[in-house]
């Protein structure tokens, strides 16, 4: 059975063997990449692999719970920064952060992001929306007026959810029809607009 890394030597291992999942995954696909792939480029063998992982699966898993926390990673820093730009500004911060972040290392996150987003394996994304609801509450704090809004919490929902779904989309096309750039200004644009619209409204004598 698979034992969990203590030592210092061990998590390194298991470290290399995901980053080396990565690296297998970007070149041969999910189901194209193999343990003995993933070994060779971690500079162990298939035994030692096997040691912490019980099959490429496993190490899947892990590789998703990194990109997660990656993700996470880059977002939470932000927040203090975040809260004090206006909406459109704020949303282009984080989507230029994070698309940078998948783009890293010849896109070898967003290569895995692809090839997950056409298999069954699919990451727990709770702990993002966890940041991004977290991000949202501390951005309210910081401009107590949007929390007037009547559909705050669909507007909340449709800028956590479909934001990162619109960005991962776009980045997964291989010839998309406009630019990342224009997509994060129409995506920051297009949410700034309606909660702006709608204070407007509300405001109205």
């Amino acid at each position: 059975m698979p034992r969990k890394p203590t030592q210092k030597r061990a998590i390194v291992t298991v470290d290399a063997i995901v980053e080396a999942g990565f690296m297998a995954v970007a070149s041969h696909g999910l189901a194209g990449a193999t343990t003995r792939h993933i070994a060779t480029l971690a500079g162990i063998s298939v035994g030692s692999l096997y040691e912490y992982f019980a099959n490429k699966e496993e190490v899947y898993e892990a590789m998703n719970r990194k990109l997660v926390e990656d993700i996470i990673g880059t977002i939470k820093p932000l927040i203090p920064s975040l809260t004090h730009m206006g909406i459109a500004e704020a949303i282009r911060t984080m989507l230029h952060a994070v698309g940078a972040l998948l783009r890293r290392d010849n896109n070898r996150y967003l290569q895995c992001a692809r090839h997950g987003i056409q298999s069954d394996i699919k990451a727990d994304l709770t702990p993002i929306n966890r940041v991004l609801i977290e991000l949202m509450m501390q951005y309210l704090m910081h401009h107590p007026r949007y929390a007037r809004l009547i559909n705050l919490s669909a507007f909340s929902y449709i800028a956590i959810n479909g934001g990162m779904f619109t960005l991962m989309k776009h980045l997964n096309e291989e010839n998309p029809s406009i630019s990342y750039d224009k997509l994060v200004d129409g995506l920051a644009n297009m949410m700034a607009h309606y909660a702006d619209g709608e204070l407007a409204l509300l405001e109205k004598p």
